[in-house]
């Protein structure tokens, strides 16, 4: 590709708003093998197409992790999320809400993995992310998914489920609210719905000792805490600046 043909690429993001136009007009000129291909998908991002849908992978955790139209895509922030699981070593693993099944994938050190998403399209996608690990990926509604002789066998449960009130999904920006499913949006009225869901069934799941992390928010860090302690377990909230993110901890007591 000639510079002038680039710098093409960079005006046309950047007059489609794109805040970091130079970054993107590299990925997008890495992945077209022909310049058909890299004007196809460059119209696709200028007509407002998530980048990591039109290339078909995120950067995750140093990795690339394969995602498609239809299917969540994991945001830098819940990386901190990935941190709080990887430091409590666990090795058996539950991701809830699982989408592309970046999370669990990229926790390491797992010996038996398992993710559960709600939706047909992410359940493949999260199946062929994990293949290679052994990860099983079930469809269906949080745990009603999972097979009842995991009970009591989990390490650690990792949740990063629908947080956004319903009112805010208008707010959102346009590529989510129009290319994400809402289904991995909305939170319900205050943001907590699935997080209460997730909190109360918790304990049958984990084995002695094991913890509940779900992502949340600052402003509904407190409410997502709040269902975890109700569920029976010990809570605490932990923080981070460099991530902007808030990951609450629910332990259950060893027997």
């Amino acid at each position: 590709m000639s510079e002038l043909e680039y710098d093409e690429v960079v005006f046309s993001l950047r007059d489609a708003g794109c805040v970091f136009a130079e970054e993107e007009a590299d990925i997008l000129v890495e992945s077209a093998a022909t310049p058909a291909e890299l004007r196809e998908k460059l119209a696709r991002r200028v007509a407002g197409e998530p980048l990591e849908h039109v290339v078909g992978w995120v950067a995750f955790c140093g990795r690339r992790i394969a995602v498609e139209p239809g299917v969540f895509v994991p945001r830098r922030r819940t990386e901190f999320l990935v941190e709080c699981t990887a430091a409590l070593h666990p090795s058996v693993l539950l991701d809830l809400c699982c989408g592309s099944g970046a999370i669990g994938l990229s926790v390491g050190g797992v010996l038996e993995l398992h993710a559960v998403d709600v939706d047909a399209v992410a359940v493949e996608c999260a199946s062929r992310n994990l293949a290679d690990v052994g990860g099983t990926v079930y469809l269906g509604d949080l745990y009603d998914a999972v097979p009842p002789g995991l009970l009591g066998r989990f390490d650690a449960i990792v949740v990063n489920a629908p947080y956004v009130p319903t009112s805010d999904i208008g707010l959102m920006p346009r590529e989510a609210r129009i290319h994400e499913p809402h289904i991995a949006l909305d939170g319900g009225t205050d943001g907590a719905r699935i997080h209460r869901r997730v909190a109360a069934g918790a304990s049958r799941w984990l084995a002695p000792g094991g913890h509940l992390l779900i992502e949340t928010s600052a402003a509904l860090a407190h409410s997502t805490l709040r269902a975890v302690v109700d569920a029976g377990l010990s809570g605490r909230i932990h923080e981070s600046e460099a991530f902007d993110a808030v990951v609450v901890v629910g332990s259950l007591p060893r027997r």
